[in-house]
């Protein structure tokens, strides 16, 4: 039953949004499914942390997190569109709202998959499902926007694809690519093919994280996007993908290629970092600055799992306060939207006095997603610094502190202009 509810039932309820062609009953819709999702997978929190519906579903403790970041961010927008969409009155939001609930049941499979292949078909359907939310306004720039994206994250899964068929390859004398045969079996695997296969699936589901220098459609995307869209994207989806890539670590751990894999994930964190550094410091449009921010925290979480030790459990923390992070500053960006008529920096200004409470929010959302202390991503971050220190990476060290000086100098100048 609980399976049912969460993969099965928005794919129902997204039935039923296409059919109807009252938006009233439609938001309705939406926020219900997104309630019994949230209750069925909060009910989840009190029993064993590993759950196996069948050989192909089941969660393990990685999944469940993910899995509940995915549904308190899915039900926070529910909550959030039926304001959001009172101005696209004239407009159905049918394919909208229905492509939400589907993209729901995707996020979730994602979370739930036991099994690379399966892992690999969940991904690429929330690729195709995002698309048409990314081209909502329907303007020549948001469809240039939902192109890009569909073309890069195609290029992506089909890399993945590659990289799911060489682990195949690999796992020959298991004959499965069940996750949990190939972790108890990792020695197994063949090392050479094994390599080859981590190659292609970092590139191909990094593309879906947005990890540099695959992160070429995600300021395009986030700033064209809805707001509540972008807060799915940024906080769910980069989830979704972050858990495909923490998979492929986990098997590269188990089967003892900390050595070669690590440098990979090392050096694709601080080229994300540096990209977002350079490209945050000139940007004039506040949605794709808060693109090239999730390109920023997606390096952060590799870079943690490419350290190893405690750092890996810093960047799941860090996942926890970046999808939060994230979705608080989207919706406020939607508030500014639809206040300003303008995703321009230069044109938003004086938000505090104008718009008070929305003021209060932006630089709530300021101060947590750059790292501020007390707050989780401050925690995160500086164990993920003292990690590189225990093990004498002095390099990551310097650029690390340097790329998120950059960071700090370039979000402080924008968002405090525009709240004051």
């Amino acid at each position: 039953m609980e399976l049912f509810l969460l993969a099965g039932f928005p794919v129902l309820m997204a039935a039923a949004v296409f059919l109807l062609r009252q938006d009233r009953l439609r938001k309705i819709i939406l926020f219900l499914t997104s309630s019994v999702h949230l209750f069925v997978t909060v009910g989840f929190w009190r029993g064993p942390r590993d759950v196996q519906f069948n050989p192909f579903l089941g969660f393990d403790a990685a999944s469940q997190l993910v899995l509940t970041l995915v549904s308190i961010l899915f039900f926070v927008v529910s909550v959030y569109l039926i304001g959001y969409l009172k101005e696209k009155r004239r407009r159905s939001n049918g394919i909208f709202m229905g492509c939400l609930l589907c993209l729901l049941s995707a996020m979730t499979l994602v979370t739930m998959s036991r099994h690379m292949g399966l892992l690999w078909i969940a991904l690429a359907a929330t690729t195709l499902l995002s698309a048409p939310l990314i081209g909502y306004y329907r303007t020549p720039r948001s469809i240039e926007a939902t192109w890009k994206y569909l073309l890069i994250s195609s290029l992506g899964i089909a890399l993945g694809l590659l990289g799911t068929l060489f682990l195949a390859i690999s796992a020959a004398p298991l004959k499965t690519i069940f996750l949990a045969d190939i972790l108890d079996n990792a020695a197994l695997l063949s090392p050479s093919w094994l390599k080859l296969s981590v190659i292609f699936l970092l590139v191909g589901y990094g593309t879906k994280m947005g990890l540099a220098p695959m992160h070429t459609w995600k300021p395009d995307a986030y700033g064209e996007a809805p707001a509540p869209v972008g807060a799915l994207m940024s906080g769910a989806l980069t989830g979704c993908a972050f858990l495909a890539v923490f998979r492929v670590a986990q098997i590269c751990f188990h089967a003892r290629l900390q050595e070669f894999v690590s440098p990979i994930f090392i050096l694709l964190g601080m080229l994300s970092l540096g990209i977002a550094a350079v490209f945050i410091m000139g940007q004039k449009d506040f949605h794709r600055m808060l693109g090239y921010s999730s390109v920023e925290h997606m390096g952060i979480l590799v870079l943690g799992i490419g350290l190893g030790g405690g750092a890996v459990w810093a960047s799941l923390f860090h996942a926890v306060n970046n999808a939060f992070a994230k979705g608080l500053i989207f919706l406020v960006s939607g508030n500014l939207y639809q206040g300003f008529r303008s995703k321009k920096i230069e044109n938003i200004q004086g938000v505090i006095h104008r718009f008070p409470a929305t003021g209060i929010f932006l630089i709530l959302g300021f101060i947590v997603i750059i790292g501020f202390p007390p707050f989780g991503i401050f925690y995160s971050e500086l164990l993920i610094l003292r990690e590189a220190i225990i093990t004498h990476r002095y390099w990551v060290v310097f650029f690390y502190f340097l790329f998120l000086s950059v960071i700090f100098f370039g979000y402080s100048k924008v968002i405090l202009g525009m709240a004051l």
